[in-house]
C-alpha cells in the first residue's frame, strides 16, 4: 500500500527470482528506462560533469543486466563502466568489467573510480541501509556519487498495473512495481540520507513526469 508520509519497504520477488523470471523481469526494466525516462535522467546528470569527449571511470552498482552502463558508454565513448551486482544471473547481458559482490562491502580501494552511480536500487534498503551503502560510496568516488531511483507518489505507483494492458508486463513486474514505489523516495528525503552518509553537497531534483529522482552528491 501507498503511504505518502514515508517509505514502505518490503521484499521485491525479483531478489531471488529464478533466472528464466529474472531475466524477464530485468527486460521490462529495460524498457522502462528506455522509454520512461531512465536514460534521459541518466544524460542530464552526467552532463553536468562531464563533455562527450572526456575519459572518466564509473562503478554502476546493483547494475543488473547493465543496460544504463551501456547506454551511458553510448553517450559517452570513453566512459569506462563498471557493472557491480550481488547476483551472476543479473549480469549475465552487461559488459565487461563485471563483478559479483555486496553492495555494502565493495571490494575496490578507496576514490578508485571517478563516479559511483545506482540505478532503482536505493528503494531496496531501510533508512539505515541506505546511509551505509551512501558512505560507501562516497569512498569509492573520486568526483561525485550519482543515483536515480522512483519519486514515491500514486503515478508511479498505478503506472505498470494500469498500463499492463498495453505493454504486458512480466508477472514479476506486475508485483514488484508497486512495491518499489511504496519504498521510493521523496527529494528531501533523499538529500537528507545523503547528508548523514557524509555527502553534504548533495542535492536531488524531481524528473518530471517520469517520477524520478536525480541525487547528484560531489564529494
Amino acid at each position: 500500500m501507498l503511504k505518502a508520509a514515508h517509505r514502505v519497504v518490503l521484499p521485491e520477488l525479483l531478489d531471488e527470482a529464478p533466472p528464466e523470471d529474472a531475466l524477464g523481469s530485468l527486460s521490462d526494466l529495460v524498457r522502462i528506462n528506455r522509454w520512461f525516462g531512465g536514460y534521459t535522467t541518466l544524460k542530464k546528470i552526467f552532463a553536468e560533469f562531464v563533455r562527450r569527449s572526456d575519459s572518466f571511470s564509473v562503478l554502476d552498482v546493483g547494475a543488473a543486466s547493465g543496460d544504463m552502463g551501456a547506454h551511458l558508454r553510448r553517450a559517452y565513448p570513453r566512459a569506462e563502466v563498471t557493472s557491480l551486482d550481488y547476483r551472476n544471473v543479473h549480469l549475465a547481458g552487461a559488459a565487461d568489467p563485471r563483478v559479483v559482490a555486496d553492495a555494502f562491502r565493495l571490494p575496490f580501494r578507496d576514490r578508485s573510480f571517478d563516479f559511483v552511480f545506482s540505478s532503482l536500487f536505493l528503494h531496496h534498503f531501510n533508512d539505515e541501509s541506505v546511509v551505509q551503502l551512501l558512505r560507501n560510496f562516497r569512498g569509492a568516488a573520486r568526483v561525485a556519487v550519482t543515483a536515480i531511483d522512483l519519486d514515491r507518489g500514486p503515478l508511479a505507483y498505478h503506472f505498470v498495473p494500469a498500463t499492463n494492458w498495453l505493454l504486458h508486463w512480466h508477472p514479476l513486474t506486475l508485483n514488484d512495481a508497486p512495491i518499489s514505489v511504496a519504498a521510493a523516495f521523496k527529494k528531501e528525503e533523499l538529500v537528507r540520507l545523503a547528508n548523514a552518509a557524509g555527502l553534504t553537497r548533495a542535492r536531488a531534483r524531481a524528473c518530471h513526469p517520469w517520477a524520478r529522482i536525480a541525487l547528484v552528491a560531489p564529494v
